[in-house]
């Protein structure tokens, strides 16, 4: 195994409730606590499992939700109590990115910190390892490094990255010329036959004090807060500073407060890779990723507990016996409380019936 990197700390933010990923993710159960893969690993464990050799288990930071804590720790008990910081309400990811740097900051002025989500699936760890490392040289160069992964589909799911020229500080670095949200699909043609776009991973890369400058004049008093929280956390005072700052951080995510801006100045730049990346999104990624060559039906379960005859698509059960016959690109998630119908190419809209459930007064599903 190759030797960590020197100053790194990883950040894992893991919130969210996976809402697409209805009934199997839930608001108090998501979907980074959860195998949604067959591996015995959540995958907040196999996220932890990548890091570790980067960072060693030391260099490992979470913050997520109160609710979520004590899940956590149980998932990773070689963290200690300070590596997991749990946020009062969600504030979007540049609050919680921002809070657990100004406290890796005050601990390690040469920090660098690197943030991915607790909850996306990677298959080839060796090529992710190397872009983290090519992520980090540019860093010390004091820019921002997101890492882009080469768009495989004309995809809509996904933000986009559009590359300008080399940079010299990684064989596979090159300025970032601005970040694309979700495009409509002819859109989305366009940068794939491009070829300068990529996928845009959400994983960042930085010295713990440029983002912490870069948030002092792309958010001062996002940056004001952070900060009063940080200096108090050592002290008696943490938890009354928390409860009473954290609800005013302005609620905004590291794209919008950061990535964008930065990148308009020249200050963003990206590691092109390919590692086979997915952020399990909804139920198409979940059975894309569970499928073997063999197969047109994924399994998330026992196998033992699905029948099926001349159908395709991914069946979730947690138990009872499921059978599919004659059906094609179906998706089936069987709880003990709710049951999923639907199909693939609708996987994107699942979040509309827990939008459902919810106006109907049936938080018991939520």
């Amino acid at each position: 195994m190759e030797d960590v990197v020197p100053s790194l700390h990883a950040i894992i933010p893991a919130g969210g409730a996976g809402t697409r990923l209805w009934p199997v993710s839930r608001a108090g159960h998501p979907k980074f606590l959860i195998d949604l893969t067959g591996s015995g690993r959540s995958l907040l464990q196999q996220t932890y499992d990548r890091l570790v050799p980067l960072v060693g288990k030391a260099g490992v930071n979470v913050i997520t939700g109160a609710r979520h804590r004590e899940a956590v720790v149980a998932q990773l008990p070689d963290l200690a109590d300070e590596q997991i910081v749990a946020e009062p309400s969600p504030r979007d990811s540049m609050p919680a990115i921002g809070l657990m740097t100004a406290l890796i900051h005050r601990r390690d002025p040469d920090a660098l910190v690197a943030s991915f989500a607790a909850d996306h699936l990677i298959l080839d760890e060796p090529r992710f390892l190397d872009a983290v490392r090519q992520a980090a040289d540019v860093a010390r160069e004091g820019f921002v490094a997101t890492i882009g992964l080469r768009p495989l589909s004309p995809s809509t799911a996904y933000g986009y990255i559009e590359t300008g020229d080399a940079l010299p500080a990684a064989s596979d670095a090159a300025a970032v010329l601005r970040f694309v949200e979700k495009p409509e699909a002819a859109q989305a043609l366009e940068y794939l036959r491009a070829g300068t776009f990529r996928w845009n991973a959400g994983m960042f890369v930085s010295r713990a004090d440029v983002m912490l400058d870069h948030l002092r004049r792309e958010q001062p008093r996002l940056h004001a807060g952070i900060e009063e929280i940080a200096a108090a956390w050592d002290g008696p005072d943490r938890d009354e500073v928390l409860e009473g700052t954290w609800p005013t951080l302005t609620r905004i995510a590291i794209d919008h407060a950061l990535a964008e801006p930065v990148a308009a100045a020249g200050g963003v730049a990206v590691i092109r890779a390919d590692f086979g990346w997915s952020d399990i999104g909804d139920f198409a990624a979940v059975s894309q990723a569970v499928l073997g060559t063999e197969r047109d039906l994924g399994i998330v379960g026992d196998p033992r507990d699905v029948a099926a005859v001349d159908s395709s698509g991914i069946v979730v059960t947690s138990g009872r016996a499921v059978s599919v016959l004659g059906v094609e690109d179906i998706v089936v998630v069987d709880t003990p409380d709710a049951l999923l119908v639907t199909t693939r190419a609708r996987a994107q809209q699942v979040k509309q019936l827990v939008d459902h459930w919810r106006d109907v007064g049936r938080e018991d599903l939520l």
